[in-house]
């Protein structure tokens, strides 16, 4: 584990913004006030689109020194793209060790931002530098590229954390990614992860925190809302569609 928690201290957001996205996103007003506990070394936030997960985990990302646009720690190659409002805010409380990584030199730094929207374009940036992977992902599929940056910058004990990774996997790599997460977290790394995937969330021994209205509550895998949405329309898929298409255009 590296970090314990992640918060933002109230005298940085002043009364005129409090009311301002990001500010006004119930996962982010939690920031706060107690913050996000990180107990286990693989935890996953679930949500509807728009409920600020990804929000969050960029900020996580952006508190680690990690691109908002995604890439590894310590790197050589970045740009100067500003910091998000709540990246520029987020504070991190971190553990021993992590500590060592964040003020240590630069090449000590172990970790990767991954996230879905920006990965095409940041993995036809990087393939064949220097502490990237030497494979030419451009000539994959996603799937087959996403799994090549896994293998090749997820392994050794840093915070890696992603952004619906699952977007261009197919569930029989979703299956490796869950395995690979797994090992990470039984290596002394750490993993945060924004996904809409029940395959991703039933990782073993993840914590899952649910994203929402509410704010951000833990919840058990087989109570997730995503879950029972999921079991349901595969049991039953007409029960769903029928909300959805008209009787005579379903066939």
């Amino acid at each position: 584990m590296l970090v314990n928690r992640a918060y933002v201290p109230p005298e940085l957001v002043g009364d005129e913004e409090a009311d301002a996205w990001p500010w006004s996103v119930p996962c982010v007003k939690e920031l706060l006030a107690d913050g996000i506990v990180f107990d286990a070394p693989v935890t996953f936030l679930v949500g509807e689109n728009g409920s600020g997960k990804s929000t969050v985990v960029e900020a996580i990302a952006e508190g680690f020194g990690l691109d908002a646009q995604g890439g590894r720690a310590g790197r050589k190659y970045g740009n100067n793209r500003p910091k998000t409002a709540l990246g520029e805010c987020v504070r991190l409380d971190l553990t021993s060790r992590g500590a060592r990584m964040m003020t240590g030199p630069r090449a000590k730094k172990k970790g990767f931002f991954l996230r879905a929207e920006t990965a095409f374009g940041l993995m036809e940036n990087v393939w064949g530098l220097p502490g990237y992977w030497e494979e030419n992902t451009s000539e994959m599929s996603h799937g087959e590229g996403f799994l090549a940056v896994f293998e090749a910058m997820f392994r050794q004990p840093g915070l890696y954390v992603m952004d619906e990774p699952e977007a261009a996997l197919s569930f029989a790599s979703c299956l490796r990614l869950v395995s690979l997460m797994h090992r990470l977290g039984q290596s002394g790394a750490q993993v945060v992860c924004a996904t809409h995937s029940p395959i991703l969330a039933s990782t073993p021994g993840a914590r899952i925190l649910e994203v929402g209205e509410h704010g951000i509550q833990p919840v058990e895998w087989r109570d997730l809302l995503l879950v029972d949405h999921w079991g349901r329309y595969l049991s039953d898929p007409e029960a769903y569609l029928r909300h959805l298409i008209p009787a005579d255009e379903r066939g």
